[in-house]
C-alpha cells in the first residue's frame, strides 16, 4: 500500500495548481455539474428512492458485518462451476498471483477493463516487471495511459483531457495525424484497440459486485471493453475487493438500480454482464480459465469498528460530483487512485493515517456528500471521526494541537469568546500576513468580519 501513501503537503501543493488552471476548473466545473445534474434527475424520478436508499445501504451492510461467511459461500459456487478463487491478504500478494498466472500461460499482452482495484495494488508495474504488457482499454483509461497518467475521477477519468490532446496522443501511437474531432478520434481508439483484444493472452477486470448465493462476478460499464476483455482471451482474472460481495440476485437489483442513476444518471447503464465461470461445453466464447482474486489490503482492518460503513461504498462517484473541494482542487490532489469524500475517507483508513494526513481536511463538512451517497454513508461524520483520531494520534503538530485546545478553551465560555472576536476584528487588516492564520489565509479574500449579533 506504499504507493497510496503520500506526503503531508502533497494535497495543498497539488490542489493549489489545479485552482490556478482556467483550463481544469472549466473542465471540472461542466463535469461534475452535468453528473450531479443528471443524479438528480434520476433520484427525482423515483419516488421511492428514500426506501431504495435504505434497503441499498442494508444490503451492503448485511455482507459486510458477516464477510467471512460471504466469501465462503462465494468461493464454494465459484468453485462448483470451475472457476478458481484467491484471497490476497496484501497488495502485493494479489498482483503477484495476478502476475504468476501470466507466467503459467507463457502471456506477453494482457488487456484490461476499468478496474480501480488494479490502481490499487499497482497491478501494471507488477506485470511490466513480469514481462506482460497491460493495455487499459476503456477510454478514458486508455487516454491516461498513454499520458503516462493515472485515473483520479471514478466516473469519468479522462474529464480534463482536451479533444486536441488526445488527439495528439492517438497521433502518436498510429503514426499520422487524427483530428481532433469526436468521431475521428473514436475510430482510432478502435483501430488501436481492436487488435489488442484479439491478441491479448489474458484479460483482466474488476467487479463491481459479485453474488455470494451464486458465484457470478458483475460488471457494470457504459463501453463493450469489459464483455471483450472477459470473454476473447483464454484467461480472465478478476479482481474483487472483499466488500463488493452481495449476499443473492435480490440485493444486486436493488443495488444497480442506485449505481447507475447515482454515477451518471442513467436507468442502467449500457452494458451488465454477469459472468458465471469460464465457458463450458458447447459454448463458443468465454475464457478457459476464470481467477476471481479477492483483496483484502486493509479492508478487514475496518470491520467491526467505527468505520465499517465505508466498505459500504459502491463507488458510483456521486460524493466527488457534489463536494466543493474537490470541484475546486481536482482529483490528482488525493492521491493516484481513490478521490473526493470517499477517497479522503477510505484512503487514510486503507494506508494509516500518518501517511495521508492532509485527506480528513480535505472537506468543508457540509454534509453534501452524505445527502449524495446512494447507500447512505455517514461520510462528513466519518471525516470528522478521522480528524479526532489525528490529534488523539498526535499524528497533528503540537501547535495545531495546542492550538484548538485553546480555541475550544475559550469558545466554551462566554467571556473568551467576546474577548476573541473582539481581538480579531481588530488584529484583521493582519490576519493573513503573520502569524498561525498565514497559510490559511494564502489565496483566500477574507470578507471584514462585522458586529457580533450580541453587540447589535
Amino acid at each position: 500500500m506504499t504507493e497510496l501513501a503520500q506526503p503531508p503537503e502533497r494535497f495543498r501543493v497539488i490542489a493549489r495548481g489545479a485552482i490556478g488552471n482556467e483550463h481544469m476548473q472549466s473542465a471540472l466545473d461542466l463535469a461534475t455539474a452535468r453528473l450531479r445534474g443528471n443524479r438528480l434527475a434520476a433520484w427525482d424520478a423515483l419516488p421511492e428512492i428514500e426506501e431504495l436508499r435504505q434497503r441499498g445501504h442494508d444490503a451492503r451492510m448485511r455482507v459486510i458485518r458477516d464477510v467471512d461467511a460471504y466469501i465462503e459461500q462465494f468461493r464454494t459456487a465459484v468453485e462448483a462451476r470451475g472457476a478458481h478463487v484467491h484471497f490476497a491478504r496484501t497488495a502485493d500478494a494479489a498482483s503477484s498471483y495476478v502476475a504468476d498466472v501470466c507466467r503459467r500461460h507463457g502471456a506477453r499482452l494482457a488487456v484490461k477493463s476499468k478496474s480501480m482495484a488494479s490502481e490499487e495494488i499497482g497491478l501494471n508495474a507488477a506485470l511490466e516487471t513480469a514481462g506482460v504488457r497491460a493495455v487499459e482499454t476503456d477510454l478514458g483509461e486508455y487516454i491516461l495511459q498513454l499520458a503516462g497518467e493515472h485515473p483520479v475521477h471514478i466516473v469519468a477519468p479522462a474529464i480534463e483531457k482536451t479533444k486536441e490532446e488526445v488527439a495528439e496522443l492517438f497521433s502518436r501511437v498510429e503514426g499520422r495525424p487524427v483530428e481532433p474531432e469526436l468521431g475521428a478520434l473514436t475510430q482510432a481508439a478502435r483501430r488501436l484497440l481492436r487488435q489488442e483484444f484479439l491478441d491479448a493472452d489474458v484479460g483482466i477486470t474488476g467487479a463491481n459486485f459479485a453474488v455470494a448465493e451464486t458465484g457470478t462476478v458483475v460488471l457494470v460499464t457504459n463501453e463493450g471493453n469489459g464483455r471483450l476483455v472477459s470473454s476473447l482471451p483464454r484467461v480472465h482474472v478478476a479482481l474483487l475487493g472483499m466488500e463488493r460481495l452481495v449476499a443473492n440476485l435480490g440485493d444486486l437489483a436493488v443495488l444497480l438500480r442506485l449505481l447507475a442513476r447515482s454515477a451518471t444518471g442513467q436507468r442502467l447503464t449500457t452494458y451488465t454482464t454477469l459472468l458465471s465461470g469460464p465457458r463450458r461445453a458447447g459454448e463458443e466464447d468465454g475464457p478457459d480459465e476464470l481467477h476471481v482474486v479477492i483483496l483484502d489490503n486493509g479492508r478487514s482492518n475496518l470491520l467491526g469498528g467505527r468505520y465499517e460503513e465505508m466498505l459500504a461504498c459502491i463507488r458510483c462517484g456521486a460524493c466527488l460530483n457534489v463536494c466543493p473541494v474537490y470541484r475546486k482542487a481536482g482529483g490528482g490532489a488525493y492521491g493516484p487512485v481513490y478521490s473526493g469524500p470517499m477517497g479522503a475517507v477510505l484512503l487514510p483508513l486503507l494506508v494509516g493515517l500518518d501517511r495521508a494526513p492532509a485527506l480528513p481536511h480535505a472537506s468543508s463538512l457540509c454534509g453534501a456528500c452524505t445527502e449524495a451517497c446512494p447507500v447512505k454513508i455517514p461520510l462528513h461524520e466519518l471525516l470528522l471521526e478521522l480528524r479526532r483520531d489525528l490529534v488523539e494520534r498526535k499524528v497533528a503538530s503540537p501547535f495545531e494541537r495546542a492550538a484548538f485546545t485553546a480555541w475550544s478553551f475559550l469558545w466554551s465560555r462566554p467571556l473568551g469568546y467576546r474577548l476573541t472576536t473582539a481581538l480579531a476584528r481588530l488584529a484583521q487588516p493582519a490576519a493573513g500576513l503573520v502569524g498561525p492564520g498565514r497559510r490559511w489565509a494564502s489565496g483566500r479574500a477574507l470578507p471584514r468580519l462585522g458586529r457580533r449579533f450580541r453587540d447589535r
